[in-house]
């Protein structure tokens, strides 16, 4: 059986629609003219007329039902034009809006043309050329210049700068070697790599991405679960109202125009299309939002709870002080460096990280060492005993340290550990640890505040003057300090009760709990992380924490684009069926205008692929 195709049938009837009016507006041969409309009507109106009896056997009357019914009504009065340019405008209509609509899905495509092709291994000595859906756990996978990595794993030979943009949405290229993690997906830009397969198939980053995307477009926002109910009451409505309309104008052409004005074509694809686009522009930028009822509560929220270690700060200690008294700063680092290497305190390791940063390796070990529980070491080095820790250990021994305790609580004020270095006879220097605040901490704060967030809270389990510190070095409206995991749970409780809709930002890893409590969890450097990926609502793809503000921001866009549309269909609506009564719309034009608002609502949505771009405000309105 011959088929046509879409394009093809479009092509056919625009072809014959401008016939009939070159042919209705010179020869005027009426026979010839309405022959030529007929077709016309005929190529373009049977696929919308077999949608409306598809649909109806599922007992859902929609706008193809509609749309048949008033351009069969037109046919049987005669007016054969009306019925050849409502089914070739509608036709037309769903050619530009399903173009469009494409559109929006770039970025999920861009991300789909990532994945790779082939995938080298190297088995028993061999180097293979297999598809990526072979590749098993464990293999080695060779990866050059310019080619895509196909598995999770680590590197276990070679050096590379690779794009991680797929995965984290930053495109400057990142350094990996040996031991270090790399995702399937990214690309490497210069170098070679042999990586062990950790992930493969539907398992690594890549894959659960992508699926992850392709599901938050399918989970459908309030705004639109509302407005297809609104729809399957309103069409059925809309056709009792043209009857009765019939009834009581006896004009079957305008009761048949008001049928296909009537129709919401506009309002409905209004919510959907500008969850698609913003989910689409997330996925661009490395920000995974799960659905569009996601988006849209991130969109109106204004409370935010954020964990400190590893969200707020680096989440790794390091000396960001060095006091030294009758003694030079890198020798007091050498004597801290030899003492820590008998302990696996992470202070101790800040300590021999940051000397051996300024000196080179520390190879030397104590000659004896002593560990005291709560207070820290005794050593011996070259000879002589010191003492590293806190003011118990100094106590302990009988060292006066009277003349060091205004600097000591000065530092600790500003969320600074002190760790005391000196002998049994004096005071040596004091070395500052600190977890530290990430550098676009402060920015984000700010930047989250002009978005319209009314009240940002920090939650930490670490103690309550370091949490003060950060809270006021940050600009954050309270904070609460010293929380177990379930104390978390518990403020996040009292937070809901007091303000509504609360979203919590952490790690993904210890914060999980706190994240799936949450009315939204948002997990930050969630590459690679199963209970990110899994637990948090949107999952902030790159450890780059100034990222949540393009998220919040988005939604932001998102739910005013979603109103936008909303009003513009709604509008759109209301003239149109005023003109039909007063009887200025006809069936055609009102058929134009209608497609034409649909096509609107669609580019409109549109442009928030455009969101955060290069050059672009993030502040704009849309």
């Amino acid at each position: 059986m011959f088929k046509i195709s879409k394009n093809q049938r479009l092509i056919i009837s625009g072809i014959l629609v401008t016939l009939s009016l070159i042919l209705r507006f010179t020869i005027g041969h009426e026979l010839i003219t309405n022959i030529v409309m007929i077709a016309t009507a005929i190529v373009a109106g049977t696929p919308i007329l077999l949608n409306a009896i598809a649909a109806a056997r599922y007992k859902i009357i929609g706008i193809d039902a509609l749309v048949s019914i008033a351009v069969v009504g037109a046919m049987l009065i005669g007016e054969y034009w009306e019925a050849a340019a409502v089914t070739f405008l509608f036709m037309f209509g769903d050619y530009l809006e399903s173009r469009t609509i494409e559109k929006t899905r770039s970025s999920i495509k861009s991300l789909l043309d990532l994945a790779p092709d082939i995938t080298r291994v190297i088995r028993d000595g061999v180097e293979l050329e297999i598809g990526p859906e072979d590749v098993v756990q464990g293999d080695q996978v060779v990866v050059k210049p310019g080619e895509k990595i196909s598995v999770d794993g680590t590197v276990i030979e070679g050096s590379a700068y690779i794009n991680q943009a797929a995965i984290t949405g930053e495109s400057i290229p990142v350094s990996r070697s040996i031991d270090e993690t790399v995702f399937s997906g990214t690309i490497i830009e210069s170098g070679y790599l042999i990586i062990r397969a950790d992930k493969v198939g539907e398992d690594t980053t890549f894959s659960r991405i992508l699926q992850m995307v392709e599901e938050a477009q399918d989970k459908k926002a309030k705004t639109q679960k509302f407005l297809e109910k609104f729809s399957k009451y309103y069409t059925p409505g809309i056709i009792f109202l043209s009857i009765m309309f019939y009834f009581v104008t006896k004009n079957i052409r305008l009761a048949l125009t008001l049928l296909v004005i009537a129709c919401p074509g506009a309002l409905v694809i209004s919510t959907p299309v500008s969850i698609v686009a913003g989910i689409g522009n997330g996925a661009k930028h490395g920000v995974l939002v799960k659905g569009g009822e996601i988006m849209e509560k991130l969109g109106t929220m204004r409370v935010l709870a954020f964990d400190k270690t590893g969200t707020l700060t680096i989440g790794k200690p390091v000396v960001t002080q060095v006091k030294s008294y009758n003694i030079d700063e890198k020798e007091l680092l050498r004597i801290a460096a030899i003492g820590e290497s008998f302990s696996e305190h992470p202070l101790g390791k800040a300590i021999i990280n940051r000397a051996e940063e300024e000196l080179g390796p520390i190879k030397s070990k104590p000659e004896n060492a002593e560990i005291i529980t709560g207070q820290g070491l005794k050593v011996v080095i070259e000879g002589k005993t010191y003492l590293i820790g806190n003011r118990r250990l100094f106590n302990e021994n009988n060292v006066d340290i009277n003349d060091i305790e205004d600097y000591l609580n000065l530092e600790e004020e500003k969320g600074q550990t002190a760790v005391i270095v000196g002998s049994l006879e004096e005071i040596l220097g004091i070395i500052s640890i600190a977890d530290i605040v990430r550098n676009d901490a402060k920015e984000l704060i700010a930047n989250l505040k002009s978005l319209g967030i009314k009240k940002i809270v920090m939650l930490t389990g670490d103690n309550e003057r370091a949490a003060k510190a950060i809270s006021e070095e940050l600009g954050i409206d309270e904070y609460y300090g010293e929380l177990l995991p379930e104390g978390k749970v518990a403020a996040l409780k009292e937070l809901q009760e007091e303000y509504g809709i609360i979203g919590m930002v952490g790690d993904g890893v210890n914060d999980a709990p706190a994240l799936a409590s949450a009315d939204l969890g948002i997990a930050i450097g969630g590459a690679g992380t199963d209970v990110a990926m899994e637990t948090a609502d949107v999952v902030l793809m790159s450890a780059e924490i100034k990222r949540l503000s393009h998220a919040i921001g988005l939604s932001r866009a998102t739910v005013r684009n979603m109103k936008q549309n909303i009003y513009f269909a709604l509008i759109v609506a209301g003239l149109l069926l005023a003109g039909v009564i007063v009887q200025t719309v006809n069936l055609s034009f009102g058929m134009l205008i209608h497609e034409l608002s649909v096509i609107l609502v669609v580019i409109n949505a549109v442009r928030l692929l455009g969101y955060g771009d290069k050059g672009r405000s993030k502040k704009e309105v849309l």
